[in-house]
């Protein structure tokens, strides 16, 4: 079929939704055109309730509903009236010779498998909640787009209606083609949902067939770079972020705008709000200062002062809902996004002064130790992995020098540490009082990224009118081992006092020999952050 606008006119609708909003409009808004309406169980229910006149299928096919409503529309009286294609002789004449009415329209969305999981639902639970009726269907009615019209989702219900407006109660070919392709992704993010938890109830870390899946959220103005396309899909899983945020007022998120939010907001919420406030600014998804504070507006000018330069048209995140003096030191220099869990009415009159300033807020912060699966594209396949919700406790750090950090030493180093983590390797990062002063970060050489953090802090100085870098008495982190004594001189040479490290290299003698020698505190960790 060549023709984009052929056009079928709909007399005949089946009607079979879990998510019955609008459904009644729909429905009474075909009724109104006179198509018959056929359905089943609460979705019949619902329409004769608004006044409607429905057909149970169960009388289309000649069999209840049986087996708790497992088997009801798997039967040729739907099937046959889904799949014949009605410019083929002999399939008019089966649907002739066995009373099969042509179906024109199927509105079918799934039973909530995905909400009942997100729910906590046990395993029996879930099962119940896999829809076989309806993919079924809807694989059927797509298929046979040539002559039915699929819709899935509710928020196509307007577009049906004004297609049927536009053509006199019919729908074009091109129509019934995109819908049908938008019937195929949700059939398929569905099956992907089901396959994926059954292979975490079954404790299956790397299932031989895996399927990834997602819903477009916002169509992009363009990737990375202006010629390339992109567009920005979420999961499902509801995960509190720039996923889920509710965007107040500026410019549409671009491509490194979202990037960039999901990496400070991440970062962030290490930091939890009932241990006080916290500031993270990030730029090209690098954190270019963080910082703890009494207050939101000290915690901000702290992570500020670590490098003001690249502050610039950065990403600022919050782990507490934004104030209005905070909202005002930040309109002080051009700031891309702020996202935060909340944010007052004044903050909120303030940023409306900066058009281009885009403010999104969250219900809450993304729970750093909850699991999950990141995804990396490579050439013909892609990685997957656990995310890295790796944890080091003060009781984890096992001091490996002859001096051992003081109190105040060890706050600085776990600070710096859950930093380090969000930092691109290689990674070094000196914090000094709650707050970063100096982050080097993916550089082929930990002693370019120590040498790199080091010189940004010595400028910063200049740039404050400091006597001396506030590297000077800081502690240290490195997201991995120091293979050699080099990297870690470097950092004692601007001047940390401590350091924090996983440990475990061939040399970890040599280097904790060095550290004993310059007089520094060293932990170990034992563990290892790598972000490439």
């Amino acid at each position: 079929m060549t023709d984009d606008t052929r056009l079928v006119p709909i007399r005949r609708a089946l009607l079979s939704v879990s998510d019955k909003t609008g459904l009644t409009e729909l429905g009474r808004a075909l009724a109104e055109r006179g198509v018959e309406l056929l359905s089943t169980g609460g979705s019949a229910k619902a329409l004769r309730d608004a006044g409607l006149e429905v057909r149970d299928v169960a009388e289309v096919t000649g069999f209840p509903e049986m087996m708790d409503g497992r088997v009801k529309t798997l039967h040729p009286m739907v099937h046959g009236g889904l799949l014949a294609l009605r410019d083929n002789d002999a399939h008019v004449a089966a649907m002739e010779e066995h009373g099969i009415g042509g179906i024109d329209l199927l509105v079918v969305n799934l039973y909530p498998f995905e909400e009942t999981v997100a729910k906590g639902g046990d395993y029996d639970t879930c099962i119940e909640n896999i829809d076989i009726g309806g993919p079924a269907m809807i694989r059927a009615a797509a298929k046979n787009h040539g002559f039915v019209t699929t819709v899935v989702d509710v928020q196509d219900y307007e577009a049906l209606l004004m297609e049927l407006s536009a053509n006199s109660g019919a729908t074009s070919y091109a129509f019934r083609q995109r819908l049908a392709q938008t019937a195929y992704a949700r059939t398929g993010a569905y099956d992907a949902a089901v396959s994926n938890w059954m292979a975490d109830a079954l404790g299956e870390t790397a299932p031989r067939r895996r399927a990834v899946a997602g819903e477009v959220k916002q169509t992009l103005r363009y990737g990375e770079n202006p010629h390339q396309q992109a567009a920005f899909y979420t999961d499902g899983t509801g995960r509190p972020g720039v996923a889920t945020a509710v965007q107040h007022q500026g410019k549409e998120l671009s491509y490194n705008n979202i990037n960039d939010t999901d990496a400070a907001f991440e970062l962030v919420a290490e930091f939890a709000p009932e241990d006080g406030a916290a500031c993270a600014i990030i730029k090209h998804a690098n954190p270019c200062g963080v910082a703890k504070g009494a207050t939101l507006i000290e915690a901000y000018k702290a992570a500020f002062d670590c490098d003001r330069t690249s502050a610039f048209g950065g990403i600022v995140a919050f782990n507490q809902p934004l104030d209005e003096e905070t909202a005002q030191e930040i309109t002080g220099i051009f700031t891309e996004v702020v996202i935060a869990p909340g944010a007052s009415e004044g903050a909120m009159r303030i940023f409306k002064e900066k058009k281009n300033l885009r403010l999104l807020t969250t219900e809450g912060l993304p729970d750093v130790r909850a699991g999950g699966q990141t995804l990396r594209q490579v050439a013909g396949g892609f990685l997957m992995q656990d995310k890295d919700v790796g944890f080091v406790g003060l009781d984890d750090l096992k001091v490996v020098t002859k001096v051992a950090p003081t109190e105040e030493q060890m706050r600085d180093l776990l600070f710096a540490w859950k930093v380090a983590k969000h930092v691109k390797s290689n990674a070094i990062v000196y914090v000094k009082d709650g707050a970063t002063v100096g982050v080097g970060a993916g550089q082929m050489s930990r002693v370019d990224s120590a040498l790199i953090a080091a010189k940004k802090a010595e400028r910063m100085a200049e740039a404050l009118g400091l006597a001396e870098p506030l590297t000077k008495g800081s502690a240290v982190a490195s997201d991995a081992f120091f293979p050699f004594p080099d990297g870690l001189m470097e950092a004692a040479a601007a001047g940390a006092t401590c350091v924090i490290q996983p440990g475990g290299s061939m040399r970890d003698a040599d280097v904790i020999a060095a550290a004993d020698e310059a007089g520094l505190a060293m932990v170990f960790t034992g563990m290892r952050h790598f972000r490439h």
